[in-house]
């Protein structure tokens, strides 16, 4: 779904709603397809993910614009939920961020975040982060809400704040930073790497608008539930499925070293029941042979009948 489609203004409306926002974290298209499935409204693409994912690297500003949103771009039109993308620093200062809006606008996703470390980034669950100045980071978040107003007012700009996880960085400067940012056009208020379910409450109270809050590393790791509670509008948890994913392959070519086609063969017999066994209609060829009966000659068409490997 392309933003030009209302992709944003799904997102806007689940924001508006009763229930919080929990957006599972993806690295690529087939990621979000099964997110999507397993019955999420909301798809976030993780930058970590997409840093470890296409190009064997850490989190630490390695990425560029082009690469990030080609990835977005495609993630966006494979699903038909609104998908919020990690943006990191916006790549650059001021200028740089315009750019990176009208690019991520372009992509079809429905939102972003933009942070106010320095560049080169850093996860935000690790040491070593530095932010910028807090008036050079509101000017980024008024020219990022520039571009957004002039191309999509239902784009959402979320504006995250690194300052808790700096060496000697308070709750205090973070809170102050997310009032700063929403007040030069941010949507939503990203406190990254709060320490406690009180942290969490604070900043609820002391921001006001959306609060976005990342389940993971440093944070408590709590409800959902619990966060609506606490004032949290969306919760996203970045990095589990990569996990899961990597994990899974590891074991499975670590026992492939050992055990080849018999390893095949029993994970065949294993996976029949699973929600992904017919693989090749999960991916998509039954609509692929339908828009080929539809559009193709009907000699070409027949060409692919029965084809080895289709399962209907």
């Amino acid at each position: 779904m392309s933003s030009s489609r209302g992709a944003a203004k799904v997102l806007r409306t689940q924001l508006a709603g009763d229930e919080i926002v929990v957006a599972p974290g993806c690295f690529n298209a087939m990621g979000a397809k099964i997110i999507e499935r397993t019955g999420f409204s909301t798809v976030y693409v993780s930058g970590y993910g997409v840093s470890v994912s296409h190009i064997g690297r850490p989190d630490v500003g390695l990425t560029t614009l082009t690469e990030v949103a080609d990835v977005a771009g495609k993630i966006a039109s494979t699903v038909k939920v609104p998908v919020i993308c990690d943006a990191d620093t916006g790549y650059g200062n001021a200028i740089n961020a315009m750019r990176t809006v009208e690019e991520f606008i372009r992509s079809g996703v429905a939102g972003i975040h933009l942070e106010d470390q320095i560049a080169p980034k850093r996860c935000g669950h690790v040491a070593g982060k530095q932010v910028i100045p807090l008036e050079e980071a509101a000017g980024k978040i008024r020219a990022a809400a520039r571009v957004r107003d002039e191309m999509d007012p239902d784009f959402v700009l979320i504006a995250r704040c690194d300052a808790r996880g700096v060496a000697g960085g308070s709750l205090e400067d973070a809170i102050q930073r997310c009032q700063a940012y929403r007040e030069a056009g941010a949507d939503v208020a990203f406190p990254e790497g709060l320490l406690t379910v009180e942290e969490i409450q604070q900043v609820c109270e002391a921001v006001p608008g959306g609060i976005l809050y990342n389940r993971t590393g440093v944070s408590p790791n709590i409800s959902a539930t619990e966060l609506q509670a606490l004032g949290v509008d969306i919760v996203i948890n970045p990095g589990g499925g990569m996990r899961a994913a990597y994990n899974a392959m590891w074991d499975y070519y670590s026992a492939f070293l050992e055990e080849d086609n018999e390893l095949e063969d029993r994970l065949k017999a294993s996976n029949k029941a699973h929600p992904l066994a017919d693989f090749h209609t999960f991916v998509g060829f039954g609509e692929i042979r339908e828009l080929e009966a539809e559009f193709m000659p009907e000699e070409e068409a027949d060409k692919y009948e029965g084809a080895v490997g289709f399962q209907p």
